[in-house]
């Protein structure tokens, strides 16, 4: 079989070469140097052949895999030429700009932008543009068909992200809706798609559950090589149980009265998990009262982060913050952890840990008061406004919780051992 090496270094000669991959596949040189994939079979007992594309933009991997379709309809008594070709030709139909999958999609996304978060909208608009845009952004909608969504979906989820796709599938099944309405096309080819995917089981997020287990990952996790950021960060997660989007996009502006007798983290409702209408209101700003432990973990980073916007900023971009699968990425590298804890498992660990302590010492009432610390929206509109609701207890039970969890751990100035910004 051929490798890449040897398609880079095949060089013209005075007649076209062919250099052969196996099952009629082989690379075709032509006098003037131009390569490309080409396929050679017979049917119905003459000899045939076709380009599957130029080589370097269609790869070895990709070559390989459209010559096994092509042997599977071979297999079933059909010319893959023509259904090849037939494929190609509608992809290469130009299209009038309003009737393009992108501009649709683009027209439908600005539709919705005033119903959704910020961030959702972009989160949406991007991954259509990484993972939808390059296979059909430039067809016309009318002529995409089931086959050619359900290839690109593979393709994700062949990556490893079953659900980005299965959420893909549904903004472009959106996408068609909104080109029916305005008579764009006639039918979503989205139908059925969902049955080639993989289904999605949900599970709970992994976590330590006692005391000591928490304890054991947090000291496994900062002696493993990472960033300043990167540590800080987590340690700031567990003392606060918040979630780690929360602490992600953390800005050193929200941190309050850090010197004071009432230290707080102040999350503004945008950045909460809440419906539009009450993120863009203050009365559902989330206040999250600080440990002393947690005050030295905010004052060692906003130290560290220097001006940056973001108090825990990304190390090779300064003007953003850390990316949403940094901790993710550095917990896996805890030997002996992969699979039992990760960052949204600070929650769960919060909530277990102080909710069996709660009944060990029989304070029942705390389990409402630690439902608050967790930010789960409580019933009752009056409860939902009510920004300060048992901050007190709120206050006690987080210091608890950080002297029990840092027992014998040194203050995060010993994180800081690479050059500040």
């Amino acid at each position: 079989m051929l490798t890449d090496k040897e398609c880079k270094a095949a060089k013209p000669g005075d007649k076209p070469v062919k250099l052969f991959d196996g099952h009629g596949l082989h690379l075709l040189v032509s006098t003037t140097g131009h390569k490309s994939w080409r396929l050679k079979y017979r049917v119905r007992g003459k000899e045939k052949q076709f380009s599957l594309g130029p080589y370097p933009e269609v790869r070895i991997s990709q070559a390989r895999e459209m010559c096994m379709k092509a042997r599977a309809i071979l297999r079933d008594g059909r010319d893959p030429a023509l259904e090849f070709n037939t494929k190609i030709q509608r992809r290469k139909i130009t299209a009038s700009h309003e009737s393009k999958f992108a501009s649709v999609a683009e027209a439908w996304h600005s539709r919705q932008v005033p119903r959704w978060k910020e961030r959702h909208a972009d989160d949406v608009i991007h991954s259509l543009r990484r993972d939808v845009f390059p296979i059909i952004g430039e067809m016309d909608v009318r002529l995409i068909r089931a086959g050619d969504i359900r290839d690109l979906l593979l393709d994700v989820q062949e990556r490893g992200a079953l659900e980005t796709a299965h959420r893909l599938l549904q903004r472009i099944s959106s996408v068609f809706q909104y080109a029916i309405a305005f008579e764009l096309t006639e039918f979503d080819p989205t139908a059925g798609v969902s049955l080639v995917l993989q289904k999605v089981i949900k599970r709970k997020q992994p976590a330590a559950l006692s005391i000591d287990q928490a304890r054991d990952f947090l000291r496994a996790f900062e002696r493993i090589p990472a960033h300043p950021s990167t540590k800080l960060a987590s340690r700031l997660l567990a003392l606060t149980a918040a979630r780690p989007g929360m602490v992600q996009m953390a800005q050193p502006g929200e941190f309050k009265d850090l010197d004071g007798p009432s230290p707080h983290w102040r999350v503004p409702a945008a950045k909460m998990k809440l419906r539009k209408v009450d993120s863009q209101s203050d009365a559902f700003d989330f206040v999250i009262p600080l440990s002393r432990q947690a005050v030295e973990t905010v004052k060692a980073a906003m130290e560290l982060a220097g001006a940056c916007k973001y108090l825990f900023p990304s190390a090779r971009h300064s003007h953003r913050p850390i990316t949403s699968n940094a901790l993710n990425i550095a917990y896996r590298r805890v030997l002996g952890w992969e699979g039992k804890h990760v960052p949204h498992g600070w929650r769960a660990s919060f909530s277990t840990i102080m909710n069996e302590r709660a009944l060990d010492l029989e304070r029942p009432g705390d389990r409402a008061v630690i439902d608050l610390m967790l930010a789960h929206v409580p019933s009752g509109v009056e409860s939902r406004y009510n920004r300060a609701a048992y901050m007190a207890r709120r206050r006690q039970l987080a210091q608890e919780w950080a002297d029990m969890l840092l027992k014998g751990f040194s203050s995060p100035e010993h994180f800081m051992d690479l050059p500040r910004r």
